[in-house]
């Protein structure tokens, strides 16, 4: 059973790889016969500056993901609220403002 589980996923992952990338090389290649110049697919790459992109939006989420588990100590110990909930909200939400301060920081630091 398990072995057919992992198949599936396995499987599917794959499919979903195998389509986005057949279906990208026939795009790109129905415009270049249609005559477009191919420097169109290098459009919005930096060389160098990916990894920059995955350093600052890893750092924003773990200091939200840190900040979250600060104020929730703060509020399960100052307040009455249920420690089972205060921890998971208080997570998630500080990731995703890490998330999204780290959008705009990148945001901002590849339109220089």
């Amino acid at each position: 059973m398990e072995v057919a589980v992992l198949a599936i996923i396995f499987g599917s992952i794959f499919g979903v790889f195998y389509l986005y990338f057949s279906t990208r090389n026939k795009e790109r290649l129905a415009l270049i016969e249609k005559g477009a110049d191919a420097s169109i697919f290098n459009i919005g790459k930096r060389a160098g500056s990916s990894w920059k992109v995955i350093v600052l939006n890893i750092a924003f989420l773990l200091m939200g993901i840190g900040l979250g588990v600060f104020i929730a100590n703060i509020l399960d110990t100052y307040t009455n609220l249920d420690d089972d909930a205060v921890y998971p909200a208080m997570i998630f939400l500080m990731a995703g403002v890490g998330l999204y301060v780290g959008f705009t920081q990148t945001r901002k630091a590849l339109e220089d």
